[in-house]
């Protein structure tokens, strides 16, 4: 069975595959249409999210038994068309999970605490401390939306700051343990003060944090979103702000982000996006809490894993 690299991984995925007795061969550089080109003659693909796997690319890959993602999300394959030509997909959330769980800590200990102000000040010449007093993580309420891979990832580095940490996953239920109380919805607006994105992306999770939702929070709050930008309506969030019921963000993805992830400033940048930039409550980074050393290496193990038991279990 052939197997063709579209993205750059761990090469430990590719060491596996080959052993499994799979044969390998890298195309990380080409064009969507010379890949459509030769796309018929290979069994599976690695990818991350370089191109877009829609139903024009799933038919010319008549061959495909499987999608493997490097990375979390799936919302860049066509899931239900490639599931009615057979296709399986293996994705890799527990790849990166721990990783994505510190970022968004990191994120909102830098954003209370005003390093990246300070830092920049400091090397400009200036020390202020009255104007660099922070702000505690202990004794506040998280709300965290999504209580997958991530989410759960996310209560567990929380658990040694003495906040009280609420999630809401509209997929799961009674999911409460050592580090989390499950919640309704209204709960957490009713109670937090730091609101945590970690819902995969569609159609129902387009926009989630929009003026109804932001209208139906109790109180000023903080945002952290480490999902995908478009979970977000910027604009809406930007009338959050400017109105002050939004104190800050800490954003790791962007609404304006292109759909493979890998650039953000090749194009024009709107007003909003300005605005964003020019706010000294946001903190931002460019698409990578799951992107560490050590993740890039569990990201192949996981895959990896999946491929060499779905085969297993097929014999």
């Amino acid at each position: 069975m052939k197997v063709l690299f579209l993205d750059t991984v761990h090469p430990l995925l590719e060491s596996r595959l080959v052993n499994m007795g799979f044969h390998c061969e890298c195309d990380c550089s080409s064009n969507r249409t010379s890949i459509l080109k030769k796309i018929s003659v290979y069994d599976g693909i690695v990818i991350r999210s370089r191109i877009k796997i829609d139903f024009e690319f799933l038919r010319a890959a008549n061959k495909l038994k499987f999608i493997a993602r490097s990375g979390a999300g799936l919302e860049n394959i066509d899931c239900k068309e490639a599931e009615k030509r057979g296709v399986t997909l293996f994705s890799a959330p527990q790849g990166n999970r721990q990783a994505v769980g510190e970022h968004g800590v990191g994120m909102i200990l830098s954003l209370f605490n005003k390093l990246s102000i300070g830092d920049t000040e400091i090397r400009s010449g200036k020390w202020n401390r009255e104007a660099n007093r922070g702000v505690e993580l202990s004794g506040k309420t998280i709300g965290i939306i999504g209580y997958g891979n991530t989410g759960s990832a996310f209560a567990k580095c929380l658990s040694g700051f003495n906040c009280k940490v609420l999630a809401y996953d509209k997929n799961k239920k009674n999911f409460s343990d050592d580090f989390v109380q499950e919640s309704s919805l209204e709960d957490i607006q009713n109670k937090s003060d730091i609101i945590s994105f970690h819902t995969p992306y569609d159609e129902s999770t387009h926009h989630y944090l929009n003026e109804a939702f932001i209208k139906k929070m109790n109180k000023p709050f903080y945002v952290i979103n480490t999902a995908r930008g478009k979970v977000i309506n910027t604009s809406d969030f930007i009338k959050g702000l400017k109105s002050k019921k939004i104190q800050g963000a800490c954003l790791d993805v962007l609404e304006n982000e292109k759909a493979t992830f890998e650039n953000t400033f090749s194009e024009k940048i709107d007003t909003d996006f300005q605005y964003l930039l020019n706010c000294e409550n946001i903190l931002l980074s460019p698409h990578v809490a799951g992107w560490t050393f050590e993740s890039y290496e569990k990201l192949s193990i996981v895959l990896a894993d999946k491929i060499e038991d779905f085969y297993n279990n097929s014999k």
